[in-house]
């Protein structure tokens, strides 16, 4: 499979540090057209997420596919038909606008790249919002451990895998992956600070050599940037949540719509927490 790059990074327009960006001052931003980049390190300590966008007739093979399949599709929030807005996940949030990056599909496995669904959007559509391992990465780089891509401004490395994921009406494929590398000692601590965010994906479902999972070529990956890998480093994969748009590809509803990978939905919700209040909130 030839490499599929998310768009380009913007210059990163949001003014002041990007971990220190407020969720509603860079949904703001993306919403006006001032950032359209990767949103890995903006926002620290906030969740993010992937987003899967379904016809409602389409919608409970989804959910189901969802439950099967928790390590890639951890699901944080659902819409109401035809609603652009998911309350728990945000104050003035509005799917249509507030993501840097849009796939939009029409029956088959192609797709066209848009910046809002404004144009697109329908009455019947339902919006699922997925945990994303950005989450998880402040929790990294504040014990000290180093994220390659990061430091080198770069989106994080996605692959297909050979590993099949539990299928749910015509929804089925791959698993897919984010990869990201350490020295051995600082591979152990991201495992159990990862372990921690179950809702961003918890711990990795591999670490080692990446063709045990079915990636040919590590410098070559599927979503994302070009990897950079240090002497001695091992890579660490977790489950990504593009692994629905791998399913949604092969369903082919006649419209749905799902992020460019890396461009994520940043919620008002505190990662560490999000597991108890997302919770609260549902069952409220």
């Amino acid at each position: 499979m030839n490499a599929e790059k998310s768009a380009s990074c913007s210059s990163r327009d949001v003014k002041g540090s990007i971990s220190t960006v407020k969720p509603l001052d860079l949904r703001h931003a993306i919403r006006s057209g001032n950032h359209r980049g990767t949103t890995t390190g903006y926002s620290a300590g906030y969740l993010q997420g992937n987003l899967a966008i379904i016809p409602q007739k389409d919608a409970a093979d989804f959910l189901s596919f969802c439950m099967k399949n928790p390590k890639p599709c951890p699901l944080i929030g659902v819409s109401e038909p035809g609603s652009p807005h998911i309350p728990a996940l945000g104050a003035d949030l509005d799917i249509r606008t507030d993501l840097p990056g849009y796939r939009v599909f029409r029956g088959s496995r192609d797709y066209q790249s848009v910046t809002d669904l404004n144009a697109v959007w329908r009455d019947d559509l339902v919006t699922f919002v997925l945990g994303c391992s950005f989450s998880f990465e402040a929790a990294i780089t504040s014990a000290g451990i180093a994220l390659h891509h990061l430091d080198a401004g770069r989106n994080v490395p996605m692959y297909v895998t050979n590993i099949a994921t539990s299928p749910a009406g015509r929804f089925h494929g791959p698993l897919v992956v984010s990869m990201r590398a350490f020295k051995p000692s600082d591979a152990i601590r991201a495992v159990l600070y990862s372990d921690r965010y179950r809702l961003a994906h918890g711990a990795p479902v591999h670490l080692g050599d990446p063709s045990a999972i079915g990636i040919a070529d590590i410098m070559k990956p599927d979503f994302g940037d070009e990897p950079v890998l240090n002497d001695g480093d091992i890579p660490v994969f977790w489950a990504c949540g593009v692994t629905p748009q791998m399913a949604i590809r092969n369903a082919q509803p006649d419209l749905a719509i799902t992020h460019e990978p890396g461009l994520m939905l940043v919620t008002d919700v505190l990662a560490e927490a999000a597991e108890f209040t997302l919770h609260a909130t549902q069952t409220a």
